[in-house]
C-alpha cells in the first residue's frame, strides 16, 4: 500500500478518520506507524497528500489527513479487453487502476468461456475492491470506469464509437505484422483492444479493424492477459508521447 485511501464518508466533521480492518492492520503492522508519524493518504475521488497518525493499533487507526495535491494525470490509454478468467481478472483490474487507465470495457469473445460471466469477481463491489487496491499501489485516487459487455457484435456495432470517441484505435493481435513503433502516432489518446489469450477470432479482428483499429504485434511471445495489459499499455503510452503533445485532462 503506497497510498492510504479513505472514503469521503469516513471523514468526520473535524477532518479526522477512524479506520479499521485491512487498512488499520497495514498501517500498524506493515508501515509500523505510530502517533505523530505521517503517511501518504488520499480520498477516493478527491485529493491526496499526507495524513498525521493520531493513534494506531491493530484494530483501529485514527488519522488527520491534509490533502493538498490533485491526483496524478490519467493515462491517455483506454482499454477494450476480452474478459479474462476470474483469477486473472483480479490482476488485470489492479494493473489497470495502478497505471492510471480510466476507462475499461470487459467484452465477451468467442474464446471467452461463458462461465466467466458468472464469477462473483464481476460484482460491482468486487470490481471496486480490486480497483482500490490498484489505486493504493499506483498512488491515485480516481477510480476507473469499468463496463462489462457480454456480447461482442452488439457492442462493436452499437456502442463502441460512443464509448471510445476521437481516439487512435490499436489492436494488439498476433496477425499484426508491424511493431507499434513502426506506426506513426496521430492522436493524443488511444483505445487499445486486447483479446483473450488465444487472440481475437478472425471475424472479431476484422470487425474491429472495420471500426478503425490498426493491428500491431507485441512481439513473438504469447503473453498471459495479466502480463499483456501492462506491457501493451506502457508501449502505447510511449508511442503517444512521440506525437509531442501531452494529453488534455479527462476531468
Amino acid at each position: 500500500m503506497n497510498l492510504l485511501l479513505v472514503e469521503a464518508s469516513e471523514l468526520a466533521p473535524d477532518g479526522t478518520a477512524r479506520l479499521a480492518g485491512r487498512r488499520a492492520m497495514h498501517v500498524h503492522g506493515v508501515l509500523r506507524a505510530s502517533a505523530g508519524d505521517r503517511i501518504q493518504a488520499g480520498v477516493i475521488g478527491g485529493r491526496m497528500g499526507e495524513a498525521e497518525v493520531l493513534s494506531a493499533s491493530e484494530g483501529e487507526v485514527v488519522i488527520a489527513p491534509r490533502l493538498e495535491h490533485p491526483p496524478p494525470p490519467p493515462s491517455p490509454v483506454a482499454l477494450l479487453a476480452a474478459l479474462p478468467r476470474p483469477k486473472i481478472l483480479r490482476r488485470v483490474l489492479q494493473a489497470v487502476a495502478s497505471m492510471g487507465v480510466k476507462r475499461l470495457v470487459l467484452l465477451g469473445s468467442y474464446r471467452v468461456e461463458k462461465s466467466y460471466f458468472g464469477t462473483p469477481f464481476l460484482d460491482p463491489a468486487a470490481i471496486r475492491a480490486e480497483l482500490v487496491l490498484g489505486l493504493e499501489q499506483g498512488r491515485d485516487t480516481v477510480l476507473p470506469e469499468v463496463s462489462v459487455r457480454r456480447f461482442f457484435k452488439p457492442f462493436v456495432e452499437d456502442e463502441l464509437d460512443e464509448t471510445f470517441p476521437t481516439r487512435a484505435r490499436l489492436l494488439a493481435h498476433p496477425s499484426g505484422s508491424d511493431p507499434l513503433e513502426a506506426l506513426a502516432p496521430g492522436a493524443e489518446r488511444a483505445c487499445l483492444a486486447i483479446g483473450p489469450e488465444g487472440g481475437w477470432t478472425p471475424y472479431e479482428a476484422a470487425a474491429l479493424c472495420a471500426r478503425g483499429f490498426t493491428p500491431f504485434s507485441l512481439g513473438p511471445r504469447v503473453l498471459r492477459v495479466d502480463a499483456a495489459v501492462p506491457y501493451a499499455v506502457g508501449q502505447v503510452e510511449l508511442w503517444l508521447r512521440r506525437a509531442g503533445a501531452a494529453p488534455p485532462p479527462l476531468r
